[in-house]
């Protein structure tokens, strides 16, 4: 069964550049292959105001979610990013979603 998991994180809207350049951050060192991939959205229109950011990522199995969370849990360099970031933050919060595929 495969998953989607999203990270959902509203931040201060004054302090969006500084924000975004944390997160430019992180998406590097997915690509390095440090952490796990996923891809980064803002909302145009919906539910969420423009000051969230939404990453989301596709696992073959919630194992393999979990998986990826250990690995958040446990680097370093996520950590070090993180704590910049974390006082830019007003909520966050993660989900999952069952993939359905009939």
């Amino acid at each position: 069964m495969a998953i989607v998991m999203r990270f959902v994180q509203r931040f201060e809207a004054s302090k969006r550049q500084e924000f975004m350049e944390l997160e430019k951050q992180f998406a590097v060192l997915e690509q390095q292959g440090i952490l796990p991939r996923g891809d980064r959205m803002v909302p145009l229109a919906g539910r969420e105001p423009g000051n969230t950011l939404i990453w989301e990522g596709r696992f073959e199995s919630l194992a393999g979610a979990e998986k990826a969370l250990k690995v958040l849990e446990t680097s370093g360099d996520h950590t070090r990013l993180f704590q910049k970031q974390v006082p830019y933050f007003q909520d966050a919060w993660v989900e999952f979603y069952e993939v359905l595929s009939f």
